[in-house]
């Protein structure tokens, strides 16, 4: 199995822009998705919305995280927990850290976003070392671009073909365009009965993780709560598949297509 930055990836895709009426989300959100790799059970991951304090300002907190299950964790046993505090207004954040063990593979990194000074200041705790970035308009971390995007995207904003850019910083790697082409719509059979979704292939980095630059399909319920409902992914070495798997706090009615 892969490392689950994978999930994380594919969890940035749909965010907020404050809990108005037409906001996606509320506070007391949770997400649970099922991940397969080949004919293996792999992995749970959650993500729970709740409320914070930084700076004496009131912020929503976004906990991921996820882990290997069974036998999965016998091959290669995953522990990682991303969280992200952002704007209840206008989606900007604040702090984000990132915390994973992925096989003996660990990162523990904290980035402060300051946006008055538009800066931003990552501190790789393991390594023990420091880096500073200057920020830019738009700027969202791995976590908070899930938020974000849910809200800044109307469908009638969307073109088949064309693909949304996205400002995100989350590693040492730096500020880096976030690309997802829209592809349409598309009805996917669940758990709960059949969705509509909006259907989107992020952009990714063909070589070491994905077979190529369009490996990844991620399909969002076409209704108001624009949550993740599959993804499905062609690894360098074989493929991965999550589906939505509970739910609780939804904002909005979750709409299932009735036979």
């Amino acid at each position: 199995m892969k490392k689950l930055f994978l999930f994380a990836l594919i969890l940035t895709y749909f965010g907020v822009q404050g809990q108005s009426s037409q906001s996606a989300f509320k506070t007391g959100e949770w997400l649970k998705f099922r991940m397969h790799y080949g004919f293996l059970n792999a992995s749970y991951a959650t993500l729970q919305v709740n409320s914070a304090t930084i700076d004496d300002k009131s912020v929503y907190h976004v906990v991921g995280h996820g882990e290997t299950t069974g036998v999965a964790s016998w091959f290669f046993k995953v522990d990682d927990t991303y969280e992200s505090y952002f704007d209840k207004q206008d989606g900007k954040p604040y702090r984000f850290v990132r915390k994973i063990n992925e096989g003996g593979y660990k990162k523990d990194v904290e980035i402060n976003f300051d946006h008055d000074a538009s800066k931003a200041e990552l501190n790789d705790k393991k390594n023990k070392k420091k880096l500073n970035f200057t920020l830019e308009n738009n700027i969202q971390d791995l976590i908070s671009a899930f938020y974000f995007l849910r809200n800044n995207y109307k469908i009638e904003d969307l073109k088949v073909g064309k693909a949304i850019t996205l400002k995100m910083l989350y590693d040492d790697d730096g500020i880096f365009d976030f690309k997802l082409k829209y592809l349409g719509i598309e009805v996917v059979n669940t758990k709960y009965g059949k969705v509509e979704c909006l259907k989107f292939r992020p952009l990714v980095q063909s070589g070491r993780v994905f077979k190529e630059q369009e490996s990844l399909s991620l399909w969002v319920s076409n209704d108001d709560n624009r949550i993740p409902i599959r993804i499905k992914a062609d690894l360098a070495v074989g493929a991965i598949k999550a589906d939505i798997d509970g739910y609780n706090g939804l904002k909005h009615q979750f709409k299932i297509i009735m036979d």
